[in-house]
């Protein structure tokens, strides 16, 4: 496919464009203005400061997340809704009447973004007069610059029972939008991932079985990767198999995303636009392919009606689900009104036991985007009253010594927002937890542990959490780690002596710890030949035959190797804390070597084996 620049100009300028300052293409970052009603799509200027100031990856992108990872579709179970109180004058109003249906019919809170005190106050004025339930509205005073907080929000997923977000790039120089996900990760206590993708969050659908959508647009916004390694990312950070579409032209949807003519609404179940104005046409044609694609995967597909008029993309996919309520857009304009009746009986009929309500987008639909685009979800809380928590590592299966300096990380949801944690250690694998190892810890964060001078096999930790109401939450180690006086290492020393393979090699995939099988290979020696393995318990550097004795030993083994030049040695490592530190080395010499110089022998490298835990 032919790759484009990172963001494509739109071919249309749209009116409110100039109300973004600065003009010049390499002057600071742009400017939006309070009330300003900027596009969803990029525009004109916006392109020219990007070809001069190209996007990146303005946060530092982190490892994925660690531990059983679930996304939750829109149609799950909903505690709150996002919005951005920007644009002003009809833009809001079209906010108000949403939060009106969200925290009624919907049961459920929006979380409002002000700008400022003083907007706080204007819009909690607006919220009262539309008969919004102020007791579910709260407010949090962040600059944004647009009302587009589909694409910059955060996205949630569930780490264990832990609510956390993955953050990207988002495709716009918005850049306070592009802080949001930043800043309300801290207010809710949330820990954010950044996921190294330049996106725009409306591009990407998902159901609950682990699948999601998006379109080819994310290839477009980030030329330095594959489809295969975006792919890749989205299975890593969000746990989901993505499949990936043609996007409308750009002359029908200036945005390209999926949620302008997609929505999931189940397991099985997909509405997807239609064009019977339009039939025939590439975005009829493309809407129509996807709909073959999603009914080969198994889904029940709705069409509900589309057009794209006068530059503007009329679409019905572009709702907002929130438990029991489906906000559907309905617009005024003489030539798509007749539609709206149409949209609400697919909707109707493609989720019955749901209450369709329309809402009036007329005025926001000529910028490229409607209701879906100007919320973001907040998926339920799963603890009931008490914290949630997820022990992130040690979670199981690691080796310490006394001594050793361990990040312990950790992290937590509440209901009302914990306030505190307790660290605790376990010697007998959980069944009690003798030991505090710190308390007045933040809710979620990291902690240096200096590991104690103790012995076990059977370690574990576990972080408590604690609201404000003294209610708490806990989560251990999912397994076992040991504490030892030393760690087992392997350690390789020395130089070997070539022979017909190469210099022979001897080491080990297993570590030595107490109470395991240990197991020494040998490799790159004379096939079919044999292994003198010796052992002792101090190194030496005594010459023979051209090489070095690396080991002061005391025990023999006679080994085969096999036709690959490969031989191996395994043996109990006894399960004796006393032994924890012993230090025991080895050499392998391989006789009768024709291509070892001498006499014949070639021998490997030495390895230290020090046992522990």
């Amino acid at each position: 496919m032919k790759r484009l620049r990172i963001l494509p100009l739109i071919p249309f300028t749209l009116t409110l464009a100039a109300a973004i300052l600065p003009t010049s293409a390499s002057a600071a970052q742009q400017q939006y203005p309070e009330g300003a009603k900027i596009p969803r799509s990029m525009t004109d200027e916006e392109a020219a400061w990007i070809a001069a100031n190209p996007l990146s990856n303005k946060h530092s992108a982190t490892a994925p997340p660690p531990g059983s990872i679930y996304c939750p579709p829109e149609y799950a179970p909903m505690d709150g809704i996002l919005i951005a109180w920007e644009g002003g004058g009809s833009w809001t109003t079209i906010l108000a009447k949403m939060a009106e249906q969200i925290t009624s019919v919907g049961n459920a809170d929006v979380h409002v973004m002000v700008d400022t005190s003083s907007e706080e106050s204007s819009a909690r004025s607006k919220l009262i007069s539309y008969n919004v339930n102020m007791s579910r509205v709260t407010f949090h005073v962040l600059k944004t610059d647009t009302i587009w907080i589909r694409d910059y929000g955060p996205r949630y997923i569930y780490q264990g029972n832990v609510r956390s977000i993955v953050d990207h790039t988002y495709n716009r120089p918005r850049a306070n939008d592009n802080k949001q996900p930043t800043y309300f990760g801290g207010a809710m206590g949330h820990e954010r991932y950044e996921i190294p993708l330049t996106h725009g969050g409306g591009n990407y659908h998902l159901d609950a079985l682990g699948f999601g959508y998006t379109t080819r647009l994310i290839i477009n916004e980030n030329t330095n990767l594959t489809e295969q390694q975006i792919h890749d990312y989205w299975m890593d950070f969000q746990n989901l198999d993505t499949q990936f579409f043609t996007p409308l032209p750009s002359n029908i949807d200036s945005t390209q995303h999926i949620d302008m003519w997609m929505q999931v609404i189940s397991d099985d179940e997909v509405v997807i636009s239609d064009w019977p104005s339009q039939s025939g046409s590439t975005q009829d044609n493309r809407c129509d392919n996807a709909a073959v694609t999603m009914a080969n995967l198994g889904f029940t597909v709705y069409r509900t009606p589309a057009r794209s008029l006068s530059g503007t993309h009329y679409t019905y996919t572009n709702v907002v689900m929130c438990n029991d309520l489906v906000l559907i857009p309905r617009y005024s304009n003489g030539t798509i009104s007749q539609y709206n009746s149409q949209a609400l009986a697919t909707w109707q009929a493609a989720m019955p036991g749901k209450t369709i309500v329309q809402i009036d987008a007329q005025d926001i639909v000529t910028s490229a985007g409607v209701l879906h685009c100007i919320v973001m979800h907040l998926p339920a809380y799963l603890g009931g009253v008490n914290p949630t928590a997820l022990m992130l590592t040690p979670n199981g299966g690691e080796s310490y010594g006394t001594g050793d300096q361990v990040e312990v990380q950790w992290i937590s949801d509440d209901d009302e927002g914990a306030v505190s944690s307790e660290l605790q250690l376990s010697t007998d694998g959980g069944s009690t937890w003798p030991t505090t190892i710190a308390s007045g810890l933040p809710p979620t964060g990291s902690y240096t542990w200096t590991v104690p001078s103790v012995s076990t096999s059977s370690a574990r930790l576990r972080v408590i959490v604690s609201d404000g109401s003294g209610n708490t939450g806990d989560d251990a180690s999912d397994s076992d780690f040991s504490i030892g006086g030393a760690s087992a290492a392997l350690i390789p020393y020395g130089t070997g002596k070539a022979g017909s393979l190469g210099v022979p090699l001897l080491s080990s995939q297993t570590l030595p710890v107490l109470g395991t099988t240990a197991v020494l290979d040998v490799d790159q020696a004379l096939p079919n030949g044999s292994v003198k393995l010796i052992r002792g318990f101090a190194t030496d550097s005594m010459p023979f035959d051209f090489g070095i004795v690396l080991v002061d030993y005391d025990t023999i083994y006679d080994l085969s190797i096999n036709g690959s030049g490969h031989a191996e040695f395994s043996g109990n490592v006894p399960n004796q804390s006393g032994l924890a530190g012993l230090s025991v080395y080895w050499q392998a010499w391989i006789p009768n070597d024709p291509a070892a110089f001498g006499a014949g022998w070639a021998c490997s490298n030495g390895l230290e084996t020090r046992l522990g835990y």
